[in-house]
């Protein structure tokens, strides 16, 4: 198994992680909560860090601007975990308000994600047009619900969850296109 086909298969299984854990808290399970919030936080990491070096042979300032939102997004949900410990009202409300930046720099990531995706065709194009829209959709939704205008429906939120869990599945069957990873090859080899 070649080193393109193994990270194709760690961030796939860190995608459905980061996914599984995220909103299994139990409100009354507050140490449990913690620690499936960080888990999930340190998978969104490691999943940038596996994608830079591949990335960074199709956009280097874009793969910079992208392992940069996923550390911070990663790194908020690692506070919001250790912050769901707390029995403070106004830490609780910070826990929330955290959450409700992170919606838009996860979305701000997913784009870069899916784009440097499309660029390099790893995957699917229709599966990275449909992460970049998804992650529009986002960004839209929670403006929405944080002006009032709408309250949350998880319904819009939807779009997001089913693509990152088509890829995660693509990448555990498929791996990466090999005609992606052969250009990236032969551009390696050229310099």
């Amino acid at each position: 198994m070649n080193t393109h086909r193994k990270t194709s298969i760690i961030v796939g299984v860190l995608i459905l992680v980061a996914y599984s854990v995220i909103g299994s808290g139990n409100p009354e399970a507050k140490t449990l909560g913690m620690v499936l919030e960080v888990i999930s936080g340190l998978a969104v990491i490691a999943i940038a860090v596996l994608m830079f070096p591949i990335f960074k042979f199709y956009n280097k300032k874009l793969s910079f601007w992208y392992i940069v939102s996923r550390s911070i997004e990663g790194g908020l949900l690692v506070v919001t975990g250790f912050l769901f410990l707390s029995h403070n009202t106004l830490l609780l409300e910070l826990h929330k308000g955290i959450h409700t930046v992170h919606a838009y720099i996860f979305a701000i990531a997913a784009m870069i994600f899916y784009f440097l995706l499309y660029q390099s065709k790893l995957i699917p194009r229709w599966i990275s047009l449909w992460g970049v829209i998804a992650a529009i959709l986002l960004i839209l939704v929670s403006l929405l619900e944080v002006t009032g205008i709408i309250s949350e429906l998880i319904i819009l939120k939807l779009p997001i969850v089913l693509n990152e869990l088509v890829l995660a599945i693509w990448l555990l069957i498929k791996g990466f296109n090999p005609s992606a990873i052969a250009s990236e090859s032969a551009e390696v080899d050229m310099n």
